[in-house]
């Protein structure tokens, strides 16, 4: 989320408004950046990622202004159709904000059968009369933490008085099922005594009828009842079968006053990356697979899959990524890197600039430490960034920015405190730093000894250019993209954060002159509170620990670390005989030794959770209490806690961490059940016992490492991706293979700008990577034209009104013989 700009300004005297922007899965939000007080154009610059839990038709973006009395009311939104992401995929785009209305608000599904039947009556005249079967809904957007949803139907006709039929309400659920007929007569008794379709007069007038179908919010203000959505159908397409059951998107009302003009709300900057990766089982990439798992032993590893990925995509960062996690999810990633690090270093002339470069190496091993790494920040570092988040010392120590009634003496005494605290923090950490960077570090270090043994201290640069210049100083530099704030900071805060990451990226860096690395005086000045041996020392003993090979076992004691917190709301678990069981709003707490709540943040806690008394964390059916978003804590004795998150994200993200941390605990359940034990039986499998063992398999396994939590069928079917995407430079590269081995003058110039060592390895390994690729091809085209044939138009998984099947047909029926 970058920025937006020209927002219309407020109507009071001051104009400037404190904005925010959330981002929505249709309506259900999802994500919520910081607010930016007094401005028209507000700078957001936040990253958010997440997984989709859940299918989706628009990616949405709401823009809203906090007033004086804390009410938000909404400027406009930017909405992506989910078959649209691709054209704006990876790439800044500027889009105009659009006017936010209640009738254009639109989310779910209606399931109809319509029948038009014809009548004989008593005087053996025709008339045709439709039924309409208003079955069930699902999806509806839920409205000021409710839905209480019925639908009206009407025939409506150029000649005739509409009259709405409405079903009975359905309290507190946004997937009702309805399951009633209406009737409604189309056609006047004919006076021809025939048994023909329609006669002639009333054809004409049956082609302009339509069937609509809305459904609303049943409202206790006196504001009236919310329009949710609507649907309306011409009867000519009933004139071909008499009965028709479909499933249909729900549409916004067409409105027909578009006086508004679109750029009177201002614009958003957005970049949005999308991926979505068709996943086979595991068989289906094993000769991909292979060829990328012996990357490491290729001789040389210019030769190897995964190089040739870093050579031909266009970022290195985007074959780092996959790469990185297959490699981790197999135990392979040490060596690999060992192997390019190794060809690295030989390519390199100048010892000062070791790994200085944006190269395939430096994204793995960023991409190691950011994955690998993340527990340890966290321990490291997150407890003093929180400090210097809530208490806003002043620290700026450039004279020309400092505010009125601050002490420059002062605010250098809280900098050189800080950074200090946070140095001896880092310095003393080397016994937590994580194994598989120890062992990255050690071979980084073997290398460049090697490689320059004339220099004594490349040993330290080689390690400090990645520890301290791409691991510590980054993540305190910006906070929010490792994790360890939610937001990025305020201004002030973030001034400070950046003083403290150029002080320690300097201290860490062990160059000879540091004072000369600073353009800026004030910076020097400052710098020579810390130019003592000891700091340097103290830096050398950290590299040393974390880059030895023979390092001792460090599992001490561990100390609690908060692995998540957050506002939710959990259902009383009964535990007094005569207790309510209603639901209340709780801070809760994870850390990776209990799962506690408490009243607000920083109470006593209310209920400790032992992380070995979790036997297993699970979704919960909205059935169960009608609310979304639900999941479920089990203990001993069958005792459960039912918690809603405030989105599918978050709920994702609370099952996903809480699983990871409980996953080794010996107690652990095979079976739960899906819906709660309410009024004396459980809802799914209808026991009376409320000990009765669950009724479903528990969930997958996933692995008990917190960090990583990978597929690696997932991140094959990712580097087939790319390679995909990239064949025709593949294709290239194979001829830069010949053309070198064939002709060993000077390179053509249309081909030097691949690494090839050794042309006949990578030809071979080409070769490889190219079948292997057009088989998975092969594989998903099949998949697509079986899945083609038994698909559906009008079915739950695609209804009626979805654009991005429309396509698909569109697509398919271009490139097979296949009719649908």
């Amino acid at each position: 989320l970058g920025e937006a700009k020209n927002l219309p300004t407020y109507p009071g005297p001051n104009k400037m408004r404190d904005c925010y922007c959330t981002v929505n899965l249709d309506q259900e939000e999802v994500f919520r950046t910081k607010i930016v007080e007094k401005s028209l154009c507000p700078f957001y610059g936040e990253d958010f990622y997440c997984e989709i839990p859940r299918t989706f038709r628009h990616l949405s973006f709401y823009i809203f202004d906090r007033d004086v009395f804390r009410r938000d009311s909404i400027i406009g939104k930017v909405a992506i159709q989910k078959e649209d992401l691709q054209k704006y995929h990876n790439r800044d785009t500027w889009f105009q904000l659009q006017h936010v209305d209640a009738d254009s608000e639109v989310q779910g599904k209606v399931h109809l059968e319509l029948r038009l039947s014809e009548v004989i009556t008593d005087t053996g005249v025709v008339c045709h009369k439709l039924a309409t079967r208003v079955l069930e809904c699902q999806g509806l957007p839920i409205v000021n933490g409710q839905c209480d949803p019925y639908a009206t139907v009407t025939l409506a006709g150029p000649s005739r008085q509409s009259e709405a039929k409405k079903t009975k309400v359905k309290k507190k659920t946004n997937n009702p099922h309805f399951d009633e007929v209406f009737y409604f007569e189309v056609t006047r008794p004919s006076s021809y005594n025939k048994k023909s379709h329609f006669d002639i007069e009333d054809v004409d007038e049956v082609d302009k009828m339509e069937i609509r179908v809305d459904l609303w919010n049943a409202s206790n203000l006196k504001f009236g009842d919310e329009f949710l959505g609507e649907l309306r159908l011409p009867l000519k397409f009933l004139r071909q079968s008499s009965s028709y059951e479909a499933w249909y998107f729900l549409q916004p009302r067409d409105n027909g006053n578009k006086s508004l003009k679109p750029d009177d709300l201002g614009s958003l900057r957005l970049n949005v990356v999308y991926t979505e990766d068709h996943v086979f089982s595991s068989d289906y990439y094993s000769s991909l697979r292979d060829v990328l798992l012996k990357s490491a032993d290729v001789e040389p590893v210019s030769a190897s899959a995964a190089h040739i990925l870093g050579e031909v995509c266009r970022e290195k960062q985007e074959a780092a990524i996959p790469l990185v996690r297959l490699f981790l999810h197999y135990g392979r990633i040490v060596p690999f890197i060992s192997a390019i690090a190794n060809a690295e270093v030989k390519r390199t002339q100048d010892p000062n600039t070791i790994f200085r470069g944006n190269s395939l190496t430096s994204k793995c091993i960023d991409e190691t430490m950011k994955l690998a790494g993340m527990h340890y920040l966290q321990v490291t570092l997150k407890p003093i960034i929180d400090e210097i988040c809530q208490v806003h010392k002043p620290c700026e120590i450039d004279p020309v920015k400092l505010k009125d009634g601050e002490n420059l003496e002062n605010n250098r005494e809280n900098l050189r405190q800080y950074v200090d605290r946070i140095f001896t923090v880092i310095t003393k950490s080397g016994v937590s730093c994580p194994t598989v960077m120890c062992d990255i570090f050690f071979s980084l270090r073997e290398s460049a000894a090697k490689r320059f043994q004339g220099d004594l201290d490349v040993r330290y640069t080689a390690v400090s250019s990645f520890i301290f210049l791409r691991f510590f100083a980054p993540a305190i530099l910006s906070p929010n993209l490792f994790q360890l704030t939610p937001h990025h900071p305020d201004p002030q805060t973030s001034r400070t954060l950046t003083l403290i990451s150029k002080t320690i990226q300097t201290l860490g860096s062990l160059s000879k002159s540091k004072s000369a690395n600073f353009k800026e005086s004030y910076m020097a000045t400052f710098y020579d509170y810390f130019n003592e041996q000891k700091y340097a020392d103290a830096v050398k003993n950290f590299l040393d620990l974390i880059s030895s090979s023979g390092r001792r076992d460090h599992k001490s004691i561990e100390q609690p670390i908060l692995l998540k917190e957050g506002f939710m709301i959990k259902r009383a678990q009964g535990r007094k005989r005569f207790g309510m069981k209603n639901f209340k709003k709780r801070w809760f707490r994870l850390t990776n030794h209990e799962f506690t709540y408490q009243k607000s943040k920083g109470d006593h806690p209310l209920c400790s959770i032992p992380i070995e008394n979790i036997l297993a964390v699970e979704r919960l059916e909205e059935e169960s209490f009608k609310m979304k978003n639900m999941f479920q804590v089990i203990q001993p004795e069958r005792r459960v806690l039912y918690i809603q998150a405030n989105n599918c994200v978050e709920a994702k993200d609370w099952i996903d961490i809480l699983t990871k941390v409980s996953q080794c605990n010996k107690k652990r359940l095979t079976v739960y059940h899906p819906s709660a034990y309410l009024n004396g039986h459980w809802l799914c499998c209808k026991a009376t016992a409320d000990n009765t063992p669950g009724c479903t398999p528990c969930t997958g396994g996933l692995p008990a490492n917190i960090q990583l939590d990978i597929d690696g069928d997932r991140e094959t079917e990712r580097i087939y991706s790319l390679f995909n995407l990239y064949m025709s430079k593949l294709e290239k590269m194979q001829e830069a293979c010949g053309s070198k081995s064939v002709y060993d003058g000077p390179e053509e110039e249309e081909y030097s700008t691949f690494i090839i060592d050794d042309p006949k390895e990578t030809y071979k390994t080409l070769k490889l990577i190219i079948e292997g690729v057009g088989t998975l091809e092969q594989e998903h085209a099949q998949y697509k034209r079986d899945k083609f044939k038994k698909t559906k138009y009008g079915s739950q998984e695609h209804p009626i009104g979805d654009k991005s099947f429309q396509t698909y047909i569109r697509q398919q029926s271009e490139i097979s013989a296949h009719s649908i």
